[in-house]
């Protein structure tokens, strides 16, 4: 077994107490609407809910699964690297997640939105009809009530979890260590993490562009792990190119 290392062990302790105050405090709810990625436009959105949403999580499972996965490649990446670049692509990855996530929202919220506001209705009643899921007393169209419907998801969206960070950091260890033999739970057979961790990448490109989970698990930010994905990869190219010499990381 690997000995967990000192900055994946404290990460590991904050989103475990993050998850405990999510089901002491305010009826799991509280946290929610404290802590989550909202999105922008929506008033539930604070600016520090950029960060913070990086240490919530959306049940025992996916706390479970994300603390594993950091334990298993963050521990190798930070003893290489150590615990000051690690973090910087951790947190870097998980802002990446943010950014391409929020983006592939505001792809399908702004159209939309400007095509509302052209047909007659206010920005605030927009966000009103969005915010309460109601319908004002303004004549609003059929169609109108179909654009408004379409962008719902977009504007009430919510994120939370460790997988934009995590996904920086198994790009990085891919880059570190090629050749090592990875599997996933339910398919035992090793695969190179040159070929697997790309291969993840590609799978949630996939999901998030069709709008349809390869292996059937709803409410999944593709593009946040897409976008965490690349920005680790980046980095670990930047630092190979212009830091590191071609014999060894560190």
């Amino acid at each position: 077994m690997m000995r967990i290392s000192e900055t994946v062990k404290h990460l590991i302790i904050i989103n475990v107490i993050m998850f405990i105050g999510t089901l002491a405090v305010g009826n799991g709810i509280l946290f929610y609407d404290w802590f989550a990625m909202h999105f922008p436009k929506n008033d539930a959105f604070k600016p520090w809910q950029i960060v913070t949403h990086m240490f919530m999580h959306g049940g025992v499972a996916h706390l479970f699964f994300n603390m594993f996965a950091l334990w298993m490649f963050g521990t190798p990446v930070e003893q290489v690297l150590g615990s000051k670049r690690f973090l910087f692509i951790y947190f870097s990855a998980g802002l990446g997640a943010v950014a391409l996530q929020v983006g592939y929202h505001y792809y399908e919220f702004v159209p939309t939105y400007n095509s509302l506001v052209s047909s007659g209705l206010t920005p605030s009643e927009i966000l009103q009809m969005l915010s309460t899921n109601k319908v004002l007393d303004t004549g609003i169209t059929e169609l109108q009530f179909s654009q408004l419907k379409s962008i719902f998801s977009a504007f009430n969206a919510s994120m939370v979890g460790a997988s934009g960070c995590l996904m920086g950091i198994m790009a990085a260890f891919a880059m570190m260590n090629p050749n090592a033999e990875l599997m996933m739970i339910f398919l035992p057979i090793p695969i190179k993490a040159k070929y697997f961790i790309p291969g993840i990448i590609l799978i949630d490109l996939i999901s998030g562009i069709s709008g349809q989970s390869i292996f059937g698990y709803g409410n999944v930010a593709h593009f946040a792990h897409v976008g965490g994905a690349l920005t680790g990869f980046l980095i670990m190219w930047y630092w190979k190119k212009n830091q590191f010499n071609k014999n060894r990381w560190y």
